[in-house]
């Protein structure tokens, strides 16, 4: 397995250009903030932009945890890819990594100053301090489980180099962590609520909310919506569109990943 580096300092977009990279170099691989992804898809770790405070990003992104270093270097030894791109912000921080992961030394280490402009940098910097904004090398749908609730969205296909095929389409996404912000931010159920209300009211089979329960986890939202339906209309038809729609306008208004959105016709009015 040959190994490289990119190192650079943070908010200088060595995430960004990770994939552009990887494909000159047809790297199929890439540790990056405690993430080991593959062929673009992110086979195991946490990500370090889920965590609160920036102290414990820098733990995560150094797999300092054991159990999360564990389950990542023995990923890598199953996947064993001829090729790695480790990033990092300092030499001894990728040093560490590697080491920290049972790979071996780093063969060829490039510098984020090497392969972008100082304007190119000065960008990346005003994204990540002016607006908080974080680039994973991965598709967003990777990343909607894990980062339910947070400010989400793909840079849309960018044409180029791919991980294994020049003439591929990459993905990038970016993220909002809740350390980059000044405070911490929430979504109350009663916004739920009313987008459930708003668009019961828009659909002409139901009759009323009788009642919506939220259930908040760590990878998304479920709800149970109780309603009664109107006589005369097509109930099961009327009650999987109102499900539809719950599901895609909350996770679209909210960045919620809403994994069940449960219908109950308690009556027909």
């Amino acid at each position: 397995m040959k190994v490289y580096s990119l190192v650079g300092k943070s908010g200088t977009g060595k995430s960004y250009q990770a994939m552009t990279l990887c494909g000159k170099k047809n790297i199929p691989a890439i540790i990056d903030d405690g993430l080991f992804i593959y062929e673009s898809r992110i086979l195991q770790g946490q990500s370090a932009k889920r965590q609160t405070t920036k102290i414990g990003a820098i733990k995560t992104a150094l797999f300092t945890d054991e159990e999360h270093r564990r389950s990542v270097a023995e990923k890598l030894k199953e996947i064993n890819p001829d090729k790695i791109l480790i990033l990092g912000t300092s030499t001894g921080m990728v040093n560490r990594i590697a080491e920290r992961l049972e790979l071996p030394e780093i063969e060829e280490r490039i510098f984020i100053e090497e392969i972008t402009t100082e304007a190119q940098r000065a960008a990346a910097r005003k994204q990540r301090v002016d607006l908080g904004k974080h680039v994973i090398p991965a598709p967003a749908g990777q990343l909607k489980t894990d980062f339910s609730g947070y400010f989400l969205h793909p840079i849309r296909m960018i044409k180029g180099f791919g991980f294994t095929n020049k003439d591929s389409i990459q993905e990038r996404s970016v993220v909002r962590p809740t350390y980059s912000y000044l405070g911490e931010f929430f979504i109350s159920d009663k916004v739920i609520n009313d987008i459930v209300y708003h668009l019961a009211n828009q659909n002409e089979g139901v009759h009323s909310i009788i009642r919506v329960l939220t259930q908040n986890t760590k990878t998304g939202v479920g709800l149970t919506v109780m309603v009664n339906m109107k006589y005369g209309h097509q109930v099961m038809e009327g009650a999987r569109e109102l499900q539809r729609e719950i599901s895609e306008h909350i996770a679209y208004m909210t960045a919620f990943n809403i994994h069940s959105v449960d219908v109950e016709v308690r009556g027909l009015m």
